[in-house]
């Protein structure tokens, strides 16, 4: 019995032995099964981590993610960015695709790909693509715009042209201008167009293509018109000497006379605009009719210049003096002695006569200046902005800019129509206002249609006012107020004119509810409280104008937030910001285009500001900044 207890004791030790090799062998079976899912799970991963390039019907898809790679030591690299629901890019679609199979066959091969502009946008930002679809070449990863015809043809051989090894790109149009060659350049040049850039500024950027595709067609004009830039970072010496404080500042020179650019940043407007310039600032007239037309159905100024020939001397100075003014006016000359007769004046004289619809008892229908040998260019630019405007005459979005800029401004709105049927009501109102503008001449007058203005008449609180003719008053630093509703006429015109005279009235100010709790690092500003706040002269200002909507203001709250809390512990400095869609601004040296905007406000020269111009609004380039033109700034202060 004791040897088969034994023996069975002996086999149940083998068995539970057994038992654990076989569980020790399954947990290790158990183990590599895990460890190949586990690396079957991470070689799809990898797979799937994006950077591989896909191909759809011979065309490579470039990604966000896989471009970099991609493009690293590749010569040259047809790329099209496109947006899915393009209707443009649909039907260029199938071209492309013959396009990427004839440059398949290639020796050697050169890769076509496309860009979901939509999807990639990191990609398309890169390289300003804000069209569909935008065709570019990469050569040595530099991006080369393919502005030619959409056909394979023409695409193909383009991109062979640009593969070849020793292409190399044609030289800029545009001319490059440093201290060494400026002076030079433009004061030599009878007219030149400078843009003063700076290499990080996002609109200079955005700005280049077209306008060197402005210089290559103004290149072979005849004359040809050049086209310069300067870096306004680098050369800064020259961007001071011209007032640059934005970017991009474009400027006309002719024969080294600064003009301001006021024209389009595209390339079509650009030649267009600076082929107008080229040419003489006043056309000449010939015909008596042709002065008879103007003035009977003008509905500006005509100003007019009489010389005996253009050898007169007198007829050099009226150009002269028209070439700086020639967006603002138009002007014509006349050599013809019956012209001279019409309009009763003698050669080396300048005549400005009204439209018959703007004339008036008040005032003379047209004044004349005798050009002589020492009369100056400032002169007859000044005789000029004094008689171009009638006593009331007709204020326009086209001519607002122009005409109505002095301040104080009467604005009388209503339905101003000059048609036919409707020219005596218009001018029945006209009347009225004229009785009060002659006893005022130190204002300006002016009347407005109320679609025009409608904007303006919600400003001013008149929008609803429900009357047939609204009266507001545009007056210094922004300004406005409002004649309240009541039936018309001169004489409560102008007690409301008199009013504004004697300081009675308060200005109409846009603004959100004054805040309850403003003890935050961040002061909010509002219309009501700008002045209070900004203006104050015991302290230094930074303030930050902004928009609810705007993506580049939300990316900029935590570091300006960042910025109050730094700068707390300074009692004499106040950072602070002021929604601009939702409250007034009454002052115009703090002027808003676009948002972010930011000024700080010296406690010394709260009229003359000074703008953050610099893209870094990070909180050292902000602290930069503030401190490089505070001027109660103490040496102690809470660090972040």
């Amino acid at each position: 019995m004791k040897k088969i207890a034994l023996l069975l004791i002996v086999l149940l030790g083998v068995a539970h032995f057994a038992t654990l090799s076989r569980c020790e062998d399954d947990v290790a079976e158990e183990k590599e099964d895990s460890d190949e899912e586990n690396s079957d799970d991470e070689e799809e991963e990898e797979e799937d981590d994006g950077t591989e390039v896909k191909e759809e019907n011979g065309v490579l898809i470039l990604t966000n993610n896989n471009y970099d790679t991609f493009m690293e030591g590749r010569d040259t690299v047809l790329i099209e960015f496109y947006a899915p629901w393009c209707g443009h890019c649909k039907q260029f679609a199938p071209e492309y695709e013959k396009i990427a199979q004839t440059l398949k066959e290639n020796d050697p091969p050169i890769p076509v790909a496309k860009v979901d502009a939509t999807v990639a946008s990191d990609i398309a930002s890169r390289f300003d693509v804000s069209g569909y679809p935008t065709i570019k070449i990469m050569k040595n990863g530099e991006a080369l715009d393919y502005d030619g015809e959409r056909t394979e043809k023409a695409i193909v051989a383009r991109v062979k042209e640009v593969a070849q090894p020793d292409w190399k790109p044609p030289p800029e149009a545009t001319l490059v201008l440093t201290k060494d060659n400026f002076d030079e350049t433009v004061n030599n040049a009878d007219i030149i167009l400078v843009e003063f850039y700076a290499p990080w500024c996002g609109h200079c950027k955005r700005l280049a293509p077209e306008y060197e595709k402005a210089a290559k067609e103004l290149s072979t004009r005849s004359p040809p018109i050049p086209l310069a830039k300067v870096d306004a970072t680098v050369e800064s010496e020259i961007a001071t000497r011209f007032d640059v404080t934005g970017y991009p500042t474009i400027k006309i020179f002719r024969k080294g006379k600064m003009f301001d650019y006021n024209g389009p940043r595209e390339q079509h407007g650009i030649v267009d605009f600076m082929s107008e310039q080229a040419g003489p600032p006043s056309k000449q007239v010939q015909a008596v009719k042709q002065v008879q037309e103007l003035i009977k159905d003008g509905d500006d100024a005509v100003i007019v210049g009489v010389f005996s020939s253009e050898q007169d001397a007198a007829y050099e100075i009226y150009i002269e003096a028209c070439n700086t003014l020639r967006e603002d006016f138009t002007f014509r000359h006349s050599f013809s002695s019956e012209v001279a007769k019409l309009l009763k004046a003698s050669p080396s004289q300048i005549v400005i006569v009204q439209p018959e619809k703007f004339r008036s008892k008040h005032e003379s229908a047209s004044h004349t200046l005798a050009v002589e040998d020492s009369t100056l260019v400032s002169e007859v630019q000044e005789f000029f902005k004094k008689h171009v405007t009638p006593l009331v005459g007709h204020r326009k979005p086209s001519n607002d800019a122009k005409r109505y800029t002095k301040r104080p401004l009467v604005v009388v709105y209503y339905g101003v129509d000059f048609s036919f049927d409707f020219r005596k009501a218009t001018q029945f109102w006209r009347s009225k206002v004229l009785e009060v503008a002659k006893d005022f001449p130190e204002y300006t007058f002016a009347i407005g249609d109320e679609e025009d203005y409608a904007e303006e008449l919600k400003s001013l609180g008149l929008s609803d006012s429900g009357e047939e003719v609204n009266v507001g008053i545009l007056a210094d630093g922004g300004k406005k107020f409002a004649m309240q509703p009541e039936e018309f006429d001169s004489d409560v015109l102008r007690d409301f004119v008199m009013a504004f005279k004697k300081g009675k009235l308060k200005p109409i100010i846009k603004s959100q509810p004054v805040p309850k709790n403003n003890k935050g690092p961040v002061k909010v500003v509002v219309g009501k409280t700008f002045d209070e706040i900004v203006m104050d002269t015991q302290k230094d200002v930074l303030i930050e104008f902004y928009a609810p909507w705007c993506g580049h203001c939300k990316k900029l709250e935590p570091d300006y937030l960042a910025l109050g809390k730094k700068y707390k512990g300074e009692k004499n400095l106040v950072i602070a910001k002021m929604d601009s869609t939702a409250n007034d601004v009454p002052n115009e040296s703090y002027k808003a285009e676009g948002f972010p905007t930011i000024y700080f406000a010296p406690s010394n020269s709260k009229q003359s500001p000074i703008k953050f111009e610099s893209g870094d609004r990070t909180v050292e380039a902000l602290s930069k900044f503030l401190e490089k033109h505070a001027t109660k700034l103490s040496q102690k202060r809470d660090e972040l």
